[in-house]
């Protein structure tokens, strides 16, 4: 009598536990697929958050900067009014200098007998007009003038010879251009 074995149970629980082991596999490789994508997920969110942050301040300091630029533009702007209101006043600092120093002038190249009686300035011409004596003390003013550091050119216009009363007077009209004299550059700071 031979004696039979049945080997189909056993076959059977070995698929099973093959089976199981199988799927206890598959669901732990699911399961750590799923923590291995929800980390990235968690990673890749917190490092764009970072990243956004980041850009947040990156675009807060620029929006500063920003303002700091219009500010120093600004700041060139009213530096740049102030040094063309200081130009302006130093240049009528010495104009009234300057008219000072021409009135002086004339009146110490004014011969005697002779007296002004018009002045224009234009630019820097002056047009001068007055009556003498005598024809001889208007080239004497002319001399003087172009002696004089602040004067050049003396030209002369007109001069005419009146009777008025018993005298005979030249009544002139010359002009002269006005130098702005080298030393008085300190002396209109003065």
């Amino acid at each position: 009598m031979t004696t039979r074995l049945n080997l189909l149970p056993w076959r059977e629980m070995r698929r099973r536990e093959q089976d199981r082991q199988l799927l206890t596999i598959a669901i732990g490789a699911w399961l750590l697929m799923g923590l291995i994508v929800a980390f990235a997920h968690f990673r890749m969110s917190d490092l764009i958050e970072a990243q956004n942050h980041r850009n947040d301040f990156l675009q807060k300091e620029i929006a500063k900067l920003d303002e700091q630029i219009k500010q120093i533009a600004q700041l060139k702007k009213k530096r740049a009014d102030l040094i063309a209101r200081m130009n302006v006043i130093q240049q009528l600092q010495t104009d009234r200098t300057r008219v000072v120093r021409i009135f002086d002038e004339l009146v110490r190249r004014l011969p005697e007998g002779v007296h002004f009686s018009g002045l224009k300035r234009t630019g820097d011409n002056l047009a001068l007009s007055g009556v003498a004596q005598s024809n001889a003390r208007v080239s004497a003013l002319m001399r003087n003038l172009a002696t004089s550091d602040w004067f050049a050119d003396p030209s002369l216009d007109v001069i005419n010879v009146k009777q008025k009363g018993s005298d005979r007077v030249s009544e002139f009209s010359l002009k002269v251009k006005n130098l702005v004299k080298k030393a008085s550059a300190p002396e209109a700071g003065t």
